[in-house]
């Protein structure tokens, strides 16, 4: 028929019939429902009372008669109103439940967030999020950076009262440490040697253990400076090894040994320092009566090269300090027990 303005449109209910036995009370539902009254139920003609003569159970999946239908009755239901699958919907268990990354995201990959500026949703890639963002008063409470922090030569805040910070300058590419809101220490290169330079005048550098024992301290000395230290400062004994001519780094080993096997020679110390001080411990073996001849590096008193005990097992020492050309003797001490 023809209709004055829009023609009407009328929506279709889905209906389930349901063959009963005369005892059964519960039967599934074809869809699931959200409470009795999002349905119609009709047993044998009569409309029931969805407050008494039935209920849903199960999640809305299935519906439990007060007393079983009858066998043969006709029984059908209209679904008024079906219940929304949010199985597709984001939910807790939409992440909980999943795999985890076992990784840091690639660069690629996406996360979804709210734009707030457009209120929707957004897909935005890690490398996106990640872009080196350029902070000028950072607060991280948490977390992680997955690149870098780009802090554009504003301080980074340690502590609660922000008086102890690290900044590396925009243009000076150095970095300053203050603590207690004094510059301490700055760490810089220059000519591509680090340099550690403290910041406070007149103040002394100390290296102390973990206990609070002082090992080491710089003193600034009104100017001079000077370092002292608590305990003996030594370098390890290094022996040298026994051959025809007998090698000795000085850089490494200033303070040596060498157990003479037969005749030998010693070579020129190398790598040595002007104003360095060396020493080295001459052994003989158990056999004895090992002679030593000298590089003509090494300068004695008097011009004249030391004669060696003889005696098996005894041993002489020497003392040289290197004056850029030459080791010149210090001083000697020969025919020494050492056990």
């Amino acid at each position: 028929m023809a209709y004055i303005g829009r023609e009407p449109s009328f929506g279709a209910f889905e209906r389930q019939t349901i063959t009963p036995d005369g005892s059964t009370t519960t039967f599934t539902l074809n869809y699931t429902v959200g409470s009795s009254s999002s349905i119609l139920v009709s047993v044998a003609g009569v409309v029931q009372d969805p407050t008494g003569a039935y209920g849903i159970s199960e999640g809305g999946t299935k519906i439990v008669f007060t007393a079983a239908p009858a066998s043969g009755d006709t029984v059908f239901i209209i679904f008024l109103g079906i219940a929304l699958d949010s199985s597709g919907l984001l939910s807790t268990s939409s992440i909980t439940s999943q795999t985890d990354l076992g990784a840091a995201p690639a660069t690629g990959d996406s996360l979804l967030l709210h734009d707030t500026s457009a209120s929707a949703l957004k897909e935005v890639t890690i490398a996106n999020l990640f872009t080196s963002p350029a902070i000028s008063s950072p607060t991280i409470t948490t977390g992680v950076v997955a690149t870098s922090l780009d802090l554009n030569g504003s301080p980074l805040i340690l502590d609660a009262d922000a008086d102890t910070t690290i900044t590396a300058g925009t243009t000076d590419d150095q970095i300053d440490i203050k603590i207690a809101n004094t510059n301490h220490l700055q760490i810089k290169s220059s000519s591509g040697d680090t340099v550690l330079k403290p910041m406070v005048d007149a103040k002394d550098i100390i290296i102390q253990q973990f206990d609070g024992n002082e090992l080491v301290k710089f003193d600034d000395g009104s100017g001079v400076g000077f370092t002292s230290f608590t305990r003996a400062a030594l370098h390890p004994e290094a022996t040298l090894t026994d051959a025809s001519t007998i090698a000795w780094d000085v850089g490494t080993s200033p303070v040596a040994k060498v157990t003479l096997g037969a005749n030998r020679t010693l070579g020129a110390g190398t790598n040595a320092q002007t104003g360095q001080f060396v020493s080295l411990l001459v052994i003989q073996d158990g056999t004895g009566s090992r002679t030593l001849s000298f590089n003509a590096a090494y300068e004695f008193t008097e011009d004249t090269a030391p004669t060696l005990t003889t005696t098996a097992s005894k041993g002489d020492l020497f003392v040289f300090r290197y004056n850029g050309s030459k080791f010149l003797e210090v001083g000697r001490n020969l025919n020494l027990t050492l056990s």
